[in-house]
């Protein structure tokens, strides 16, 4: 038995094609570390200068009152405040480079971090005499400068990373540990998004512990692979990885600087968000339950109806063009309702403009291998029951829009796991108990991250990894990420 080296295939799958980056980086991570350190001063004390120049020096109207503007005063605040921001900065893990430059979670960092930064400059104007009050209009015009050239900043420094990545001037080398299909989708999903700067050099099959156990030859093999290939990250698929070779992984790699991250299964997704206490030395783990309550709930709630009662608003005109095309193109009615299952099991009817032949299943009787296809997947990518007008709508997910009606009905969220209908309850056996706890959404995790080429069995894990890490953030990320998948047309058919 040996360990398989990517490009040569491994005895869980096929040849992996891979991009094996150069052992040397051309870029350090302590170079990037510097750059958004300098680039974040510099948005910060631009930020501060601009909210002074408009403030003291523009004269506005909407100043009611004209301070004095003690240059000597603000140029000494902003040598300390600008400092004092980049530590908060800190604070919020923006210079850790494994959890930014991906977007959307970075800027709610950005603006936490921000408005903290700002609101310690609040409690500094109770601190100074009356002659030297922090000016209201300076804090507010700095507070919104500052988020918006940090947000600008960074995203210019998003794309240069990328761009590095791809072209392999940075990353990680990356040593896979798993077997069959699971690690072969793993090698995959890294190689269709070289913007992640992860790069498979090899392949270790997780049987070499389980062979090797008695006479401890496995980890030591593991051990010198991974110094063999000057390895950055080991990424383990949990699902084919025995804990007792995961605990040895671990073991392994405890002394190295070698960064260890887990592919979960389905189990370590159902035991995230749990609360541990002691009781005289034992462990004692709580399960969160899976549904949103509180104050979650009451955001959820009000960002569904704001979004939704502004989106009908604004597309009322493209709406009644859809309805009028969907006439003009073949007989039947505008909207078709699609009897599905709500949050606590309850059956409602979900709407969507008509996308197929009002005789579409006499079309697809006609075809039974078709038909068989779609009683196995879900969904069909050439389905002949699909209208011209209807591909359209499909394809930019404007079919979807009249379920708006439904979130507005309290039937469904803008954000949510994906609905199933009745004929779909039997793919997902006791997991839709599970995901029956929250409404169904408009978008999700699942819109966001494949669409309509995700199975059952990712379709389950993504929504339970939303429902574990709900947050009203979390929402608001998927809203926007939903926009690019929608314009791409990714996944949709």
């Amino acid at each position: 038995m040996e360990a398989h080296v990517a490009e040569h295939g491994t005895a869980s799958g096929p040849a992996l094609s891979t991009k094996v980056a150069s052992g040397q980086r051309t870029v350090r991570r302590s170079t990037l570390i510097f750059a958004l350190l300098v680039g974040d001063a510099l948005a910060v004390s631009t930020a501060f200068a601009l909210a002074y120049v408009v403030r003291f020096k523009l004269d506005w109207s909407i100043f009611y009152t004209h301070s004095d503007s003690p240059l000597r005063f603000y140029s000494t605040l902003v040598f300390w405040l600008v400092p004092l921001v980049l530590l908060i900065f800190a604070c919020y893990r923006l210079y850790f480079l494994e959890e930014n430059f991906d977007g959307y979670r970075e800027y709610a960092r950005i603006a936490s971090a921000g408005t903290l930064a700002m609101m310690f400059v609040v409690l500094l104007s109770f601190l100074f005499d009356a002659s030297l009050v922090i000016s209201r209009g300076w804090i507010v015009i700095s507070w919104a400068a500052l988020l918006a050239f940090v947000a600008v900043g960074r995203f210019t420094m998003r794309r240069v990373v990328y761009r590095l990545r791809r072209d392999g001037a940075i990353g990680q080398r990356v040593l896979l540990v798993g077997s069959g299909s699971d690690v072969t989708d793993l090698a995959e999903r890294i190689r269709e998004t070289p913007a992640t700067g992860l790069h498979v050099i090899d392949v270790f099959d997780p049987a070499w512990f389980d062979a090797e156990e008695e006479h401890v030859v496995g980890p030591t093999t593991f051990r010198m692979r991974v110094n063999a290939l000057a390895v950055d990250a080991v990424i383990v698929s949990q699902p084919s990885v025995s804990q007792m070779a995961l605990s040895r992984i671990v073991r392994e790699l405890s002394d190295t600087a070698v960064d260890l991250q887990l592919v979960p299964g389905m189990y370590e997704i159902l035991t995230t968000g749990v609360q541990v206490r002691e009781i005289r030395g034992l462990p004692l783990v709580s399960m969160n339950k899976v549904r949103i309550t509180g104050l979650d709930y009451v955001l959820k709630r009000a960002l569904d109806y704001s979004v939704a009662s502004v989106t009908l608003l604004l597309l009322s005109p493209l709406l009644l063009a859809i309805a009028v095309a969907i006439k003009l193109g073949s007989p039947g009615p505008v909207l078709h309702r699609r009897r599905v299952v709500g949050q606590g099991g309850q059956r409602f009817h979900a709407y969507k403009f008509r996308t197929m032949y009002v005789n579409g299943d006499e079309i697809l009787q006609a075809q039974p291998e078709l038909l068989e296809r779609l009683q196995r997947d879900g969904k069909l990518e050439d389905d002949p029951r699909i209208t011209a007008a209807g591909r359209w709508l499909r394809r930019t997910s404007l079919d979807e829009i009249p379920q708006l009606i439904n979130v507005l009905r309290g039937q469904m969220s803008l954000v949510g796991p994906r609905m199933i209908s009745e004929a779909e309850l039997q793919h997902f056996g006791h997991w839709r108990e599970n995901l029956s706890t929250v409404k169904p959404g408009l978008t999700g995790l699942w819109q966001v991250s494949g669409r309509s080429r995700l199975g059952y069995d990712d379709r389950v894990r993504l929504d339970m990894q939303y429902i574990r890490g709900y947050s009203i953030w979390f929402d608001i990320e998927i809203l926007l990420r939903t926009i690019p998948a929608v314009v791409r047309g990714t996944g949709a058919y």
